[in-house]
């Protein structure tokens, strides 16, 4: 028979419930089917193996060796890898961190409008008060931008004397409070004691006429409303009398205010956000305050530094700050006015010569830095561990933040409170802590980490889901929140390291994907402690979650070039160690690139290890495909192609079948779950598609390669079977998906080369056809069997 007389007729369309019986022009026909349809069904598609080596007899098949191909799940042998999306803002999260952060010296500084000091002092037995200096008040005037709300703040002020302004540090609201007083006293401003409460000021230490400002330090805020007790039996020690400011209610204010309007004078509270501020926002004393628009303060601290300057200096300065590598060495979406008035200072000093271009940036970078040490200075102070807690807390979040920055609240919050339990139970061994049930609420709680809540998207592979989503508000935060914390405080990288290691044990990959790439960055950090606490306690148990995600964090560490050798090292002896688990692992790990600086050494390394195994050995043939499949997906198919290809040539079956395997993969998995730790833009939009689908699409130079890697596994005995059961689900998507059909009926007059090509695959269209459960879309089918066809005329 002719190749023209097994074309279907063009108005033939493949039917689900209609006997075609031999004939030739039915979907599957040319020769009797017998009880199968698809070519006489799944023994002569088994032994389509050219020259039928696998063969001991002309009618039964005799495999020389147990089929590899027969195990049931292809899947991630490390467990669910999820979605790219998820990985891909995990790698852009830790893109800009800086690998090597230094550590620089506190002390007070005094910048713009703003005065503060880093570190605090203990409790002093007597009161200190002080004027504020009218040179401080003067520069004020001068440059201070009034916030939202100004004019009310300023007459509730007057009608109560007492005011409450809530707010976050750096946020303009000391320089506000000042401001208010300054006005409302004609500049006879005092600053009181920190250390004492409000309850405990006195008629005494007012001043007639003046006005008053009252900082409460940030920890006695968070402390309230927490237990608190001396402790006796086990762990005995007393902790330091409970300070009377956190226990701040109206009543005390009532007092407060009535004792400064019997000395004709006003005073301001200052309140960081947090429980204490939501609940006296609620009152009549307090109010927020709102930082006005950095854009304002930088161009009116600019104006007074750059005034006695020529006239295109403040043009230019502003022109500077706008520049991208300025933009990008911050780190931060919105200056806050104490951050707005120390870049006009750098700013109008680099106008001037004083600064050079590149101790601009470096300053610029400090910010984030100057945040991070802020945030954690003493933060664990006194150390009685009912004091420390809700310092702890916040310090949780904020660490948990910059690991799950741009993912979901919820899986930021939970991680944020078992984190708060190893901190708690590393100060405080014998009393482990509970959980507040309604502590700070969602709303509020993100402040303290200067994040936002947004509504986000989670990519969990095969869908993407709706989240209430927390980020830093600024792409630097999180490498400086992990570098400050990990360089700064030996103490805290135990617990961090033990919160690691239980996220990476966690199945889901929204939580240990995210979490291995931090530990790799640790790792890169210090190589020598992140190996030994973060990556080989996981590398080492039978979880295959926990070995996929230490391959992930070996990957991730090998990013940095000085690293590298020291991983790639490990994974030398890890491959020739004997231990299945530590095999596993280097094997998964190759599959990123990174920690062989390339493609080519990825696939040297696989081969290395796959040549010493046996052919039938599933424990490494599994994790070494998936690896090869995840190097196809890397941008750099050509390669691994070239590789695949003079693999099949060597004739070792060990090599074959890990060919075998990866091209499996390529037809079952879709391109979402081979996510490496480089971009590959090109593959985002085919995220859902099959891998092969996605590789059509983007290069379809490769479809002749491809092919006949195709080719060669569907006619291979041991590997037809399972290759054209995943072929028929790759057929199965592209009928529901129009640019995918598209695509595949272009590849398959490729594969269907002889007849008995077309026969099989004809056979296996006839299959999906008559499946009475999932019957085949009947004018995707032909388009499909027309395609078959048209190998015929190649």
């Amino acid at each position: 028979m002719s190749d023209e007389d097994e074309s279907a007729p063009q108005n033939d369309t493949p039917d689900a419930g209609q006997d075609h019986g031999g004939r030739a022009d039915a979907p599957g026909g040319g020769q009797e089917r017998g009880d199968e349809p698809g070519g006489g069904g799944r023994q002569d598609r088994d032994g389509d193996r050219p020259g039928g080596a696998e063969r001991t007899d002309g009618t039964t098949e005799q495999p020389r060796e147990p089929n590899v191909f027969a195990t049931g799940d292809l899947g991630s042998p490390g467990g669910d890898t999820g979605g790219a999306a998820t990985a891909r803002r995990a790698v852009r999260t830790w893109a800009g961190a800086d690998r090597l952060t230094t550590i620089h010296g506190d002390g007070t500084v005094f910048e713009g409008n703003q005065i503060f000091a880093l570190g605090g002092s203990d409790r002093a037995p007597h009161f200190v008060q002080g004027p504020v200096p009218p040179e401080t008040l003067d520069h004020l005037g001068r440059v201070y931008c009034a916030t939202a709300g100004y004019g009310r703040m300023r007459d509730r002020l007057r009608d109560h004397r007492v005011l409450v302004l809530c707010g976050e540090p750096g946020s303009g609201r000391k320089a506000t409070a000042l401001a208010l007083l300054a006005e409302l006293t004609d500049g006879k401003v005092f600053r009181l004691d920190p250390r004492h409460g409000v309850d405990e000021l006195t008629e005494e230490v007012l001043r007639e006429n003046g006005g008053h400002l009252l900082e409460l330090p940030a920890e006695d805020v968070g402390a309230e409303d927490e237990p608190h007790s001396s402790r006796s039996g086990r762990g005995e020690h007393t902790a330091a009398p409970r300070r009377t400011a956190t226990r701040l209610s109206e009543l005390h204010l009532d007092r407060f205010g009535d004792l400064l309007r019997g000395r004709d004078a006003y005073g301001v509270v200052l309140v960081e956000n947090g429980e204490l501020a939501d609940r006296l926002l609620r009152g009549r004393y307090g109010m927020y305050c709102a930082p006005p628009p950095a854009d304002e303060v930088l161009q009116r601290h600019l104006w007074h530094r750059l005034r006695a300057e020529s006239d295109e200096a403040l043009g230019a300065a502003r022109a500077r700050a706008a520049q991208r590598d300025v933009v990008d060495a911050l780190g931060l979406e919105e200056l806050r006015p104490r951050e707005a008035a120390r870049l006009a200072d750098h700013l109008a000093r680099h106008w001037r010569g004083e600064v050079t271009d590149e101790r601009l940036l470096a300053e610029c970078a400090s910010f984030v830095r100057s945040q991070a040490r802020e945030w954690f200075a003493g933060a664990d102070r006194p150390g009685a561990l009912p004091e420390a807690l809700p310092a702890l807390n916040a310090g949780a979040f904020r660490i948990a933040v910059a690991v799950f920055n741009g993912s979901a609240y919820s899986l930021a919050a939970e991680a944020a409170e078992l984190l708060a339990w190893e901190l708690a139970v590393t100060l405080d061994p014998e009393h482990a802590p509970g959980r507040r049930l309604f502590g700070t609420h969602a709303e509020h709680r993100p402040v303290q980490a200067r994040a936002v809540l947004e509504d986000g998207e989670l990519d969990l592979g095969p869908a993407k889901v709706p989240v209430r989503a927390v980020r830093f508000q600024g792409e630097a935060l999180a490498g400086a929140v992990l570098g400050e914390i990990w360089h700064g405080y030996h103490n805290v990288r135990g617990p961090v390291a033990r919160w690691l290691r239980s996220l990476c044990d966690d199945p889901r990959p929204e939580v240990w994907v995210r979490a291995s790439i931090a530990a790799g960055v640790l790792c890169s950090w210090d190589w020598i402690h992140g190996y030994r606490e973060l990556v080989v306690p996981l590398a080492v148990t039978d979880e295959p979650v926990a070995r996929m995600a230490a391959a992930t964090a070996l990957a991730e560490s090998a990013r940095d070039p000085r690293v590298r050798p020291a991983v790639a090292a490990v994974l030398k002896d890890w491959a020739g160690s004997g231990d299945d688990a530590l095999v596993r692992t280097a094997l998964l790990t190759h599959g990123y690139v990174l920690a062989a600086g390339g493609v080519p050494g990825s696939l040297d390394a696989l081969a290395r290890v796959v040549r010493t195994r046996e052919a039938t050995d599933v424990e490494a043939l599994l994790p070494a495909s998936f690896s090869v499949a995840r190097l196809l997906a890397s941008g750099e198919p050509e390669p691994v192609l070239r590789r695949l290809g003079q693999w099949l040539e060597d004739g070792r079956p060990t090599l074959a079948n890990l060919v075998h395997l990866a091209v499996i993969r390529a037809l079952s998995t879709r391109t979402t779950h081979l996510w490496g730790l480089r971009e590959v833009p090109e593959l985002d939009r085919h995220a859902a598609r099959p891998l092969l689908v996605a590789l059509l699409a983007t290069r379809p130079d490769l479809a002749p390669d491809l092919a006949s890697l195709l080719r060669r596994t569907l006619t291979t005995a041991r590997s037809g079977e399972a290759a054209l059961e995943a072929l028929g689900g790759l057929l199965r998507k592209a009928a529901k998906d129009p640019e995918s059909l598209g695509h595949v009926c272009a590849f398959l007059p490729r594969l269907a080369v002889d007849r008995r090509d077309r026969d099989r695959l004809r056979g296996l269209l006839n299959e999906l056809v008559r499946d009475r459960d999932r019957p085949l879309d009947r004018s995707a089918a032909l388009r499909m069997w027309n395609a078959v066809t048209e190998g015929a005329n190649r």
